[in-house]
């Protein structure tokens, strides 16, 4: 796979191969990898070699991609193309393990470490000029949330906050 330190997500392009985002996913991966594989094991799951390349792509880019952008990154270097349908299933696999999150806003996927609880609060810090996503929990912001939700009786399917702004290396070079 191809080093994805460079992205063209707009005006504030630069080269990301010591941002911090690309640093810390590229550590997250050997060890998200070994926990899906136990995890999968422990639950009586397969991760599938195809299920398994979708994780590591995730893991090892900065930025969330998404099925199309999967697609590209899995053939580089004459690997097969694979139908979107195989990477939604993927995917979707990924998703209900609790191993990748989907942003709405940028219609793209992101692989998670942290193995959260369904009703758990998760927040991630979207840098517009690279497009690295940081991953976040608060206990108080939780709290609060799961407040407002109470006091409307309200029963959420999935609870994601996606904030929007610089990160700090891209206000640096900015």
């Amino acid at each position: 796979m191809r080093d994805h330190g460079k992205h063209d997500h707009g005006k504030h392009d630069h080269d990301h191969s010591h941002c911090r985002h690309a640093r810390e996913r590229a550590d997250l991966a050997d060890t998200g990898l070994a926990r899906a594989e136990e995890l999968c094991a422990a639950r009586r799951q397969r991760l599938t070699p195809i299920r398994r390349a979708v994780l590591e792509a995730l893991y090892r880019t900065h930025a969330p991609l998404g099925a199309y952008e999967l697609i590209a990154v899995l053939g580089e270097g004459g690997g097969k193309t694979h139908a979107p349908i195989t990477i939604y299933r993927a995917l979707d696999f990924l998703m209900e393990q609790g191993f990748v999150h989907r942003l709405a806003s940028r219609n793209a996927f992101v692989a998670c470490p942290h193995g959260h609880a369904p009703d758990e609060l998760v927040a991630f810090l979207i840098c517009e000029g690279c497009g690295g996503v940081d991953e976040r929990h608060s206990p108080a912001l939780t709290r609060a949330v799961s407040g407002m939700i109470a006091a409307e009786a309200f029963k959420p399917r999935q609870q994601v906050l996606e904030i929007v702004g610089l990160c700090g290396h891209c206000r640096e070079v900015g």
